[in-house]
């Protein structure tokens, strides 16, 4: 079984960061969630998280997968911590995956990660930053790259996370995730 870590930092956006871990969960993947510190996380709206555990306890764990949830301030707070910068970059260097969405691309950005690459974000979030190589798909609600997967922001959360559905588990197991959520 495929296991995932979520960060959860203070101001992350909870409707992105509860539908990853929702939906991974359905599918029959391991999600651990994990606060920057302990205790409870306040998301973007106020919603109060509470996390497995925290990112310390966390981080004694290997993953096949890291994908960080947006929204601001939590995708600065992600960003500017070391340990997330030095997991990204190792899950990275390991051709593990990495996924992120909304501003959380700007963590990625950061790691070096999408150098080259093609990825998208929140509208305006990765122009900015002047990554070499980055072809921004301004457009597409998910855009995947080898090992890296990148989605818009809430309106495209659950097709973020039906992406990692399949790219973790197959198609099969995403359609048998998305019959279940009577999307159409």
């Amino acid at each position: 079984m495929a296991r995932v870590l979520v960060p959860l930092a203070e101001g992350c956006e909870e409707l992105e960061a509860v539908t990853i871990i929702d939906l991974l969960r359905r599918a029959g993947i391991e999600v651990v969630s994990a606060g920057l510190q302990e205790g409870p996380v306040k998301a973007s709206r106020g919603t109060v998280l509470v996390p497995d555990m925290p990112l310390d306890q966390a981080l004694q764990n290997e993953y096949d997968m890291v994908v960080l949830p947006g929204g601001m301030p939590g995708s600065d707070h992600l960003n500017n911590d070391a340990r997330i910068q030095s997991l990204i970059t190792s899950m990275a260097r390991q051709q593990s995956w990495v996924a992120a969405i909304c501003a959380a691309p700007k963590v990625l950005a950061t790691a070096g990660v999408l150098d080259g690459r093609q990825a998208t974000a929140y509208p305006g979030v990765l122009q900015a930053m002047q990554v070499p190589g980055l072809a921004i798909q301004q457009e597409s609600a998910v855009v995947c790259d080898d090992k890296v997967i990148t989605s818009r922001g809430p309106g495209t959360a659950m097709d973020f996370a039906l992406t990692l559905i399949e790219s973790l588990s197959g198609q099969a197991k995403r359609d048998e995730v998305e019959q279940g959520l009577v999307r159409s």
